[in-house]
């Protein structure tokens, strides 16, 4: 039986969220955090089944994404505009156990960071760095520039960026969203089925410009020649505006699952969506031999100081493991929400 998801307008302080659910659902809640150019959709599937296990599921959209509010996002707070709103529907349903992906991922851990007694455990999937994306080196995330260069919004494929403005629903090109979710979303030859066209809507739904995504750049004489400004949202994990190393420093400590596809190509040590990465295997030219960034084992050395950690990785996932590995991705979630 598949159970309906219902969704609501929820209206907060800060702005109204689109809050997804499941009808007369009850036990704990577990809130679901999306990540980039997509939406609360993605998360349907997975609040059904354990909707059906004796949890309270909700999935809401960020500001600039699906039907939320479609609020400006100032990147020099870091991912602090969407954590705050993520807390403000905290403030209305209680403590909640949270579940975060991608760049959801870093908002989990924000949250967490500020307001630790508002999150029963954290599972990170495939989550961004705690030195954010693009321009570090080493564990600790070490600026490869004191610019941040070769991060934040002018990092975004342009081509991608038109794809998404255009509204580009076919699989004709490298760089259509369809394409994209295909290539990097899941790992290769994933079947998405019936959800993949839901998917492509909700890629679709991302709001386009400064204010949103990609956001802002500023020029840099270093290469790649772009730094990160300070609106829209990758340059919310740009470097110089977000930065969580000091997560093992919280009280209390919610127990932390981090799963993560083996697959993954986004999230990665060797990011294809990383310009110095890129840049190291030819694809983008001039490169100066600054590192790529070495994403998984940050994500690594900051949770091995927290300690109250537990690594999954799974199989033949990509990037988003609740889509192409679903149920190995639920039983670890399961047991973790169990515990």
């Amino acid at each position: 039986m598949t159970l309906p998801i219902s969704a609501e307008r929820v209206s907060t302080p800060r702005l109204t969220l689109n809050v997804l659910s499941v009808p007369d659902s009850a036990g704990d809640p577990v809130v679901f955090v999306h990540g980039n150019v997509s939406s609360s959709a993605f998360w349907c599937s997975t609040m059904t089944a354990i909707a059906a296990e004796g949890f309270r599921p909700y999935a809401l959209d960020l500001r600039g994404f699906g039907d939320s509010d479609p609020e400006p996002v100032d990147a020099s707070r870091g991912v602090r505009d969407y954590s705050d709103d993520l807390l403000a529907l905290l403030d209305r349903i209680g403590p909640a156990h949270l579940v975060g992906w991608s760049l959801g991922g870093g908002v989990v851990m924000q949250a967490m960071r500020d307001r630790p007694e508002a999150v029963r455990s954290a599972t990170l999937v495939n989550p961004v760095s705690p030195y954010g994306f693009g321009g570090t080196t080493g564990p600790d995330g070490v600026l490869t520039s004191p610019d941040g260069v070769g991060s934040g919004g002018g990092a975004a494929n342009p081509e991608f960026v038109a794809a998404l403005r255009a509204g580009d629903r076919s699989a004709d090109s490298p760089v259509s969203p369809r394409t994209v979710l295909r290539a990097t979303y899941v790992a290769a030859g994933t079947d998405l089925g019936e959800e993949e066209d839901a998917f492509v809507e909700s890629m679709l739904s991302t709001r386009i410009g400064e204010d949103h995504y990609p956001g802002d750049s500023l020029p840099s004489d270093a290469w790649p020649g772009v730094a990160p400004g300070k609106r829209g949202v990758l340059n919310t994990i740009a470097p110089t505006n977000f930065r969580i190393d000091d997560l093992h420093e919280i009280d209390p400590k919610p127990p932390i699952l981090w799963i993560r596809g083996d697959q993954d190509v986004i999230v990665s040590d060797t990011s294809l969506f990383d310009l110095a990465h890129l840049g190291a295997i030819g694809a983008v030219p001039g490169w100066d031999g600054t590192p790529a960034q070495p994403m998984v084992t940050q994500t690594r050395a900051v949770l091995d100081r927290y300690g109250a950690y537990r690594e999954v990785v799974v199989e033949g996932a990509g990037h988003g493991p609740h889509l192409d590995k679903p149920a190995e991705f639920r039983a670890a979630l399961l047991a973790h929400l169990r515990g």
